[in-house]
């Protein structure tokens, strides 16, 4: 399920640099729109990316 939101993410990101590579002229409101869009989806899986580190160091004490 991480795999799939963090991919997610990152497809969508791809999509928005993809607008904005595709524009002559950007529309300011729109591309604050997808700025803002943008951080929220980094923020998101810079957190999940922290939860799973997490779990990878519970994983590992298990081991040791």
């Amino acid at each position: 399920m991480a795999k799939s939101k963090i991919n997610e993410s990152l497809g969508k990101l791809t999509e928005i640099v993809k607008w904005f590579e595709s524009q002559k002229e950007i529309d300011v409101e729109e591309g604050l729109t997808k700025v803002k869009e943008g951080i929220k989806l980094i923020k998101d899986s810079r957190e999940r990316l922290a939860e799973i580190e997490n779990e990878f160091e519970e994983v590992k004490k298990e081991i040791e």
